[in-house]
């Protein structure tokens, strides 16, 4: 059986996930340099071993308010379209291998909005996990390459 693996995150005590495939790495918080007039949701920038990248605040980019960080939040830098950025969450959960047969679309009444930066759900025991597509999550924001 076809399996894909995954990323699980947390972020307002709702789970996410990524494809395994575009994490890079997944490192603890650390407080991001503030640029100006960057949209809401980009935190600022850290140096990865001498890269400047973005961080974007998760929970902003989906509407669900600034995060306040603490040094129990994690960084999980992500390959863009061959660029690197970082995502600020709350905590990263798990790291599964998911039958495919697990995978379903997002529902259609989800909306535009919705469906521009979560690709499908995952229904996976008591747990519904959503399942954020990076390439499609992050569409405007210029990064380095990697």
């Amino acid at each position: 059986m076809a399996r894909r693996e995954v990323v699980v995150f947390r972020v307002c005590e709702d789970e996410y996930c990524i494809a395994i495939g575009s994490v890079r790495e997944i490192r603890r918080w650390s407080e991001a340099t503030r640029l100006p007039r960057t949209p809401h949701f980009v935190k600022g920038v850290i140096n990865l071993r001498g890269l400047v990248l973005p961080v974007i605040d998760f929970a902003a980019r989906i509407g669900l308010g600034d995060t306040v960080t603490t040094s129990r939040h994690s960084t999980i830098v992500v390959e863009v379209r061959g660029h690197l950025l970082g995502l600020l969450v709350e905590t990263v959960t798990d790291i599964l291998s998911i039958p495919e047969t697990a995978f379903q679309p997002t529902p259609a009444l989800a909306g535009d909005e919705t469906n521009e930066m979560v690709s499908g759900v995952i229904l996976l025991n008591d747990r519904l996990l959503r399942i954020v597509d990076v390439d499609r999550f992050a569409p405007h924001v210029e990064t380095e390459p990697a």
